[in-house]
């Protein structure tokens, strides 16, 4: 079956030229953004809750953009100046760059990943001694922390914000035919929205294997993948689906 419009179950791209304009482009096809699911702030009296006091640790692990901007809306709330000595262990180059939008990379100790969890324990391990803090929202994935306790590090985990269902209401009536999922998240979203959801027609793609076993377990059937060796990206695994069909 042929595809003419796509939803993607997150934010618009805030760039000019992102891959899925170069798709529409490209194949002469409509890619809406409906953000599924959306971030909502933890107050600093409700991180202090937590008995978490952000002046008492020497180095911050950031897993997301969110994790950067939600420590230094916490820091500011708390008007704690963060010190220069701090070390910043960042997921991936992506959120490492984001960094620079609140600190002076020259000034900094910051260590980055390439993507996974895993490739970052190398620099975390090397830093053992360090009191670490991991802001993060109320849903984490489990792999962060049975890792960070594998290599016997002192760390602490603070919920900085929050995971919440986005209303889609207004999507009652309006259907896609291909619809895309990032997170597990998502695919709660689209059940707490629309308890009685039929996929039908509709192709659903899924990038990583937490999502797509989410949506399996929803009785859901998953056409298009990512990543995979032949499609590392989703807008990649769509092309190749979309020139298929």
């Amino acid at each position: 079956m042929k595809v003419k419009n796509i939803l993607i179950s997150q934010p618009k791209p805030n760039v000019d030229h992102s891959p899925y304009s170069e798709l529409e482009d490209k194949l002469k096809i409509k890619i809406d953004f409906i953000p599924f699911i959306h971030v909502e702030p933890v107050d600093s009296k409700q991180v202090r809750q937590q008995k978490i006091d952000i002046t008492k640790f020497s180095a911050i692990i950031l897993t997301s953009r969110n994790a950067v901007d939600h420590f230094f809306r916490i820091a500011e709330e708390m008007r704690y100046k963060i010190p220069d000595s701090l070390k910043y262990f960042c997921l991936s180059e992506a959120v490492a760059y984001y960094l620079q939008k609140y600190v002076v990379y020259r000034k900094r100790k910051i260590y980055v990943g390439k993507r996974t969890f895993q490739e970052l324990e190398a620099s975390i391990k090397k830093h053992k001694d360090e009191k670490f803090l991991l802001p993060s929202s109320d849903m984490l994935k489990p792999i962060v922390p049975q890792q960070l306790d594998k290599l016997g590090v002192d760390w602490t985990r603070g919920i900085f914000y929050k995971t919440v269902v986005s209303d889609l209401s207004h999507l009652r009536e309006v259907s896609y035919d291909v619809v895309v999922f990032f997170s597990p998240s998502g695919i709660k979203s689209l059940y707490e929205n629309f308890p009685d959801f039929e996929q039908k027609n509709t192709r659903i793609a899924a990038f990583g294997n937490s999502t797509i076993k989410a949506a399996e377990e929803k009785g859901l059937k998953v056409q298009i993948q990512a990543p995979t060796p032949q499609n590392p990206s989703m807008t990649m695994a769509l092309e190749n689906y979309i020139k298929e069909n």
